[in-house]
């Protein structure tokens, strides 16, 4: 039986020292350019020193047009790279393992921050998204391969690609809307042809001990649980991926769609290879990782249990009776205790009613 202690070797790079990982939290404590700010890193060390096996960056924009949200980190430029190193520097100094999440919103970024009509694989007039070329197209695919480099140099151990909630990659999944006729939308393999094209050019960008992982949606937002599930044995079986992490929303839920069972067995039972299978959603206990773990994962991602306690990880490991504390949490208690700047309170407490005090 796989306890949440145990270490986790991937295919490519160091041993993760337990089963818990961070998930990736937004938390609009970055620069207005995209550099890191002392309230990010101190965050994210913080989680580091509190006994997470990886510790894994917010969604960090690629590109200047894939801006999601003010405050966003970003690893789109090298005017990027001095914070992301002090970052992967501190991170390592904790004994953590570290990524980079990487991201583009496509029709979910901003104009009123990018200053441009959003790219997406469609026209979209409402979400002020123009169709981008075939070019654009492949230059955001490697504005992807560009960002693990710069990653890569910045001494992080790996970078996760963000495919899941609709953004860029997820929109290019979509079938309810994803029309192109380039070969990159109409049938199920050309819509998966920027997400395959992305992870082939990271693995053969970045070094032989630099891991990469792919965040996916399971169903939902154009995608159907029959394709989720079809890409993501694809690619488990790529022989490219280091670990796949599923955000499942809630890992004890059903399918949306009304299939059988529950939605983590529609995914753990998929051969993998040597690549490693992950889920996220409402882990907030010891007793709730030990559950995911013995449902066939490999590893479980964190989020709001890494909000409330900076240390879940390493109680989650050290008690199977840990729960996290109860809600709402005093906002000065998770400012001195957790980490948690006040800006990363007021979006908490702007978007959970039931998070912050």
């Amino acid at each position: 039986m796989t306890s949440p202690a145990d270490p986790l070797a991937l295919p490519h790079g160091p041993d993760w020292a337990n089963r818990v990982a961070l998930a990736p939290l937004t938390n609009t404590q970055s620069h207005a350019d995209g550099t890191l700010s002392e309230e990010e890193h101190r965050w994210l060390e913080a989680r580091g020193r509190g006994g997470f096996g990886l510790v894994m960056t917010c969604a960090a924009h690629v590109a200047p047009a894939g801006q999601a949200w003010a405050g966003q980190l970003g690893i789109a430029s090298d005017a990027h790279l001095p914070g992301l190193a002090r970052l992967a520097e501190g991170l390592r100094a904790t004994g953590t393992r570290s990524s980079v999440q990487l991201h583009h919103g496509g029709r979910r970024a901003d104009p009123s921050i990018t200053g441009r009509p959003n790219q997406c694989p469609w026209d979209e007039p409402a979400k002020n998204a123009v169709a981008m070329t075939t070019a654009e197209v492949e230059q955001a695919v490697e504005s992807f391969v560009s960002a693990a480099v710069r990653a890569e140099r910045a001494g992080f151990d790996g970078v996760e690609v963000h495919g899941a909630h609709g953004y860029l990659i997820g929109q290019f999944l979509d079938a309810r809307h994803n029309h192109r006729t380039d070969g990159y939308g109409g049938s199920f393999d050309d819509r998966l042809r920027v997400l395959t094209d992305v992870l082939a050019g990271i693995r053969a960008a970045t070094g032989p001990d630099f891991q990469l992982g792919l965040r996916l949606t399971p169903e939902g937002n154009g995608i159907s649980l029959e394709e989720g599930r079809e890409t993501a044995r694809r690619v488990l079986a790529s022989g490219v991926l280091d670990y796949l992490d599923m955000s499942l929303w809630d890992v004890f839920m059903r399918p949306l769609g009304g299939a059988e069972g529950l939605l983590i067995d529609h995914f753990t039972d998929l051969p993998r290879g040597a690549a490693r299978l992950g889920v996220a959603g409402k882990v907030l206990s010891s007793a709730d990782v030990a559950w995911c773990l013995d449902r066939g994962a490999d590893f479980v991602s964190v989020g709001t249990g890494a909000i409330l306690h900076h240390d879940f990880a390493a109680r989650a490991v050290a008690d199977p009776a840990f729960e996290v504390r109860s809600r709402p949490v005093p906002r000065r208690v998770l400012q001195e205790q957790e980490a948690v700047s006040p800006r990363f309170l007021d979006y908490l407490a702007a978007g959970w009613d039931d998070l912050v005090a």
